[in-house]
């Protein structure tokens, strides 16, 4: 489960944070997370309330927002919404598509208690 190192990463992210703020604890942690990321919520949530434990995150909630894959037509132009699994373009067809959101991993906001 890779899910943890994320977690791990996400969260000495987060201690660097709260410390360029003096903030005694984070409270919220906010991430958006694509289709096409590789990583799934449901295990993140699972892995968090592990990582979290000892850091200056331990009480901290997560909210894990996630959208829609897009890709734009290399071929028409077109951008559109599609599923995961069908990436092709939905105007013309074509399959010659580029990914331009689904597959990220953003950390959003972090809520801190100063």
């Amino acid at each position: 489960m890779h899910e943890l190192s994320v977690c791990q990463d996400l969260l000495r992210q987060v201690e660097k944070i709260a410390a360029e703020h003096g903030a005694v604890a984070v409270e919220r942690i906010v991430l958006q997370i694509g289709e096409l990321s590789g990583v799934e919520p449901p295990l993140l949530e699972r892995a968090f309330t592990i990582a979290r434990a000892g850091t200056v995150a331990k009480a901290a909630e997560m909210e894990i927002r996630t959208g829609p894959v897009v890709v734009q037509c290399t071929e028409c132009g077109g951008r559109s919404a599609v599923p995961p699994n069908r990436l092709v373009c939905t105007y013309c067809g074509d399959w010659r598509v580029r990914v331009v959101e689904g597959e990220e991993l953003l950390l959003l906001s972090v809520e801190l208690d100063l």
